[in-house]
């Protein structure tokens, strides 16, 4: 006879859009400077048949939980300490939502997992014949992570570097976005100045903390 064994598998996503929501309603969770939100969603195109309370929903990136949902709406709290370290979930408006992918579905995108490592700004966003440039600076602690044809994920959606430049401060990289990927996300919105939730590839976080492990130990 053997023991029953329980698997756990960390909540992931792809970085592919499933659908362009919109928050439709900002609602502090108390009086203090230290109160989170509710969020009201209206899910777009998003299927929420499938989708219980406590389940998590990418909203730009950034993991969260469903703790009400109608036919075509949902409701999650985001924290103070989330809404710190995030850009798009305190104000009324468009986002990009992808559900957390189960082990039956297509893994389109690169291995997401939804926390956002830092801040980005856009330095431009202009049309490139069909397509459009996006660039983006990096902070420092950030730079070490991004490569040429490396993966990146930009307000949810997995994209692929194509140039990195370090600068004194960080790092600039450059993204090419197709027609198709304007289309179906909320990148569209972006524009010089605007600030992004950056998550860097898992692998490279992974290899920087195998290089560095040790180091400084006398």
């Amino acid at each position: 006879m053997h023991d029953s064994i329980n698997f756990y598998i960390s909540i992931m996503f792809t970085g592919i859009v499933a659908a362009i929501g919109k928050i439709t309603s900002v609602k502090p969770l108390g009086a203090g400077a230290d109160a989170g939100v509710r969020l009201v969603v209206d899910a777009g195109g998003l299927p929420l048949a499938d989708v219980a309370l406590g389940d998590s929903i990418s909203l730009n990136g950034a993991c969260m939980t469903v703790v009400e949902k109608t036919a075509g709406s949902f409701e999650v709290d985001v924290s103070r300490e989330s809404l710190n370290r995030t850009v798009g979930l305190d104000a009324v408006g468009e986002i990009n939502l992808e559900k957390a992918l189960t082990l039956a579905d297509r893994l389109g995108g690169h291995l997401v997992s939804g926390h956002v490592d830092g801040l980005g700004q856009v330095q431009k966003f202009e049309p490139v014949g069909e397509s459009w440039e996006l660039v983006i600076k990096a902070s420092r602690d950030l730079a070490k992570y991004f490569a040429y044809k490396g993966s990146i994920v930009v307000n949810g959606v997995s994209l692929t570097v194509n140039r990195v430049e370090d600068v004194a401060d960080g790092c600039l990289f450059s993204i090419n976005l197709i027609p198709h990927t304007i289309e179906v996300t909320a990148l569209k919105h972006l524009q010089a100045g605007k600030q992004v939730n950056l998550e860097v590839d898992l692998i490279a976080r992974y290899v920087e903390r195998m290089l560095s492990a040790g180091q400084g130990i006398a």
